[in-house]
């Protein structure tokens, strides 16, 4: 592990929660003593501690862990704000509503940034009936290729795994879509403007 929880992360959450360390320590069963050495940096809460602190605190353990207060403003679902995140270890591609804290392989994952496409990752869309069809000119080899198409609506996220040496294109329901987006391996979110 290489990050741990810091004193100054755990005053801050206490001092926005408007505890004192008295208050915080009878809420976790420890003394006061203990919650002034953490937040001075003199020592850790001990591990099976984490849990009843992050609760204390208001936060996850991940959330502790990471030092950062990571609350999902998208209360409302509105998808058209859903976050994606991507392991760079195996690949997982996981979609949220709004911001979270989301870790895979033992990694903190990021949100991805979208980008407006660029001339190599144009997405081209066409109406074919109820559907969209959708490309990108790409190259789909094994290094450096679209991973997958998104298409966001009001109702739900559409996506579409893509591999490496196969074609970079998918179909997507017409209904309501508001935002399409690529992933490129190498380059990250692209997003088509509307």
């Amino acid at each position: 592990m290489d990050r741990y929880v810091t004193g100054a992360v755990i005053r801050k959450l206490r001092e926005d929660k408007k505890m004192t360390q008295e208050e915080l320590a009878a809420k976790i069963f420890v003394s006061s003593k203990a919650v002034s050495k953490w937040e001075t940096g003199q020592g850790f809460p001990d591990v099976t501690l984490l849990e009843p602190l992050a609760e204390a605190l208001g936060i996850s353990v991940i959330e502790l862990l990471s030092g950062e207060d990571i609350r999902n403003l998208n209360r409302s679902s509105n998808m058209t704000r859903c976050k994606f995140y991507v392991c760079p270890v195996c690949g997982n591609v996981i979609n949220a509503t709004g911001g979270a804290v989301v870790s895979c392989c033992g990694i903190t994952l990021p949100a991805l940034e979208a980008e407006p496409c660029d001339e190599g990752h144009q997405i081209k869309v066409e109406t074919v009936k109820d559907e969209y069809y959708v490309t990108v000119d790409h190259p789909m080899t094994k290094d450096h290729y679209i991973s997958f198409l998104v298409a966001v609506s009001d109702g739900g996220v559409q996506l579409v795994k893509l591999y490496p040496e196969g074609p970079c294109e998918t179909r997507f329901r017409k209904y309501c879509i508001r935002k399409m987006y690529a992933y490129c391996n190498r380059h990250g979110l692209f997003m088509l403007k509307n």
